[in-house]
This record gives structure tokens, C-alpha cells and sequence, in this order.
């Protein structure tokens, strides 16, 4: 089963996802910050990083930039509910153009989330 590694400070949003992903037989990694994520990330690479945009330490933007240089095969989904700093900047646009292969606006469901991951990783 495929490996997947979930970026977000929120600890509610990873303790949903982490359920979510582990009852569909994904095996799971966390972390709270860009630079946690990008450590796991170079010591064990992950098929999927799950990232949120908004963060501190190292930001989802940069992370994304950061995983694109170390794997061009890692697949990457990009989360964000906005920026209240920045209303109406278009993060997830922007997260594509840097290489997030599929983006989902918080809140969602763990329907859409399941979807997305199926999808990005080719298993539906």
C-alpha cells in the first residue's frame, strides 16, 4: 500500500486525515511543520505528501518547491482554507504552478479527501 505523509500544524486536521487514510490500509507518517515534513520526507520518502499552505516554520509553498527539486516522482496534494492575511490570494493556484499535483479547499470531507488521494494515486 502506498505511503503517505501529512503536513499540517492543525492537529485536528491530521488526526482526521491519519484516521481517515489508516482505515483505507494507507501506510501513515506526520508532521507539524514544513521543515518536520521535509526531514521525514528526505529520510523515508513518501508516495503522496499531504500538505497544508499555511504554516509555520517552513510554509507549503516552499515545501512544494522543496519536494519538487528532491523527487520528481513524489505526487502532492495542497490544502489550504485561505489566508486570513491574504484574502483572495489564490494559494492553491499558486501551489499548483509550483508543482502540487492536485489542490483541495479546508474544510473538506473525507469523501473528497479519499477521492483526491485515489485519484493523484491512480487507484480510482
Amino acid at each position: 500500500m502506498s505511503r503517505i505523509l501529512i503536513i499540517d500544524d492543525d492537529e485536528a486536521v491530521l488526526s482526521v486525515l491519519k484516521d481517515t487514510l489508516l482505515r483505507e490500509g494507507y501506510d501513515v507518517a506526520e508532521a507539524r511543520d514544513g521543515v518536520e515534513g521535509l526531514k521525514l520526507f528526505l529520510e523515508k520518502p513518501a508516495d503522496l505528501v499531504m500538505t497544508d499552505i499555511y504554516m509555520p516554520e517552513k510554509e507549503g509553498l516552499e515545501l512544494i518547491q522543496d519536494l519538487r527539486a528532491a523527487s520528481s516522482t513524489v505526487r502532492i496534494i495542497a490544502m489550504s482554507g485561505g489566508s486570513p492575511a491574504a484574502p483572495g490570494f489564490p494559494t492553491l493556484t499558486v501551489a499548483e504552478k509550483l508543482g502540487a499535483d492536485y489542490t483541495i479547499e479546508k474544510p473538506f470531507t473525507q469523501k473528497e479527501v479519499l477521492s483526491a488521494v485515489r485519484r493523484v494515486l491512480g487507484s480510482g
